[in-house]
């Protein structure tokens, strides 16, 4: 499931740091308090937890502060991470870890299933980006 989480346009500059969109790895859209323990590192170099942001239409929310929020990851959608780090033009290792809960499907008596999550790739910086008008294929 994991193999189209982090595509080639995954990490784009932003103007206080990147931008990293995280496709979600389940097959049925989930709430965003389900979304725990969210964690990337970028060439090598962990995003430290409480710079690492949740881009939730006009605002951010700290990574940390998904489990209170109400709201869902669709599964046509992608969870934007922002973090105020610049980063060099090129190609760049990028990982996400991350425990999703599922609340519908139970690991034992009274305990919601907590699945682990990790995505990993090589991607380029800005690389996915088309110039404006340009036609770009649906996936």
């Amino acid at each position: 499931m994991l193999s189209g989480a982090l595509r080639s346009d995954a990490l784009t500059s932003a103007p206080d740091g990147f931008r990293l969109r995280l496709s979600l790895p389940w097959i049925r859209s989930m709430p965003l308090s389900s979304v725990l323990s969210l964690e990337a590192t970028v060439a090598g170099v962990p995003v430290p937890a409480g710079s690492l942001d949740v881009v939730l239409g006009h605002r951010r929310v700290p990574a940390a502060g998904l489990e209170r929020e109400a709201g869902w990851w669709f599964v046509q959608d992608r969870l934007v991470l922002a973090a105020p780090h610049r980063l060099d033009p090129g190609m760049h290792a990028v990982r996400v870890s991350f425990e999703l809960l599922v609340p519908y499907l139970q690991a034992g008596p009274g305990r919601p299933l907590i699945l682990p999550f990790v995505a990993e790739a090589e991607v380029e910086l800005d690389g996915g980006l088309l110039p404006a008008g340009a036609a770009r294929d649906v996936a």
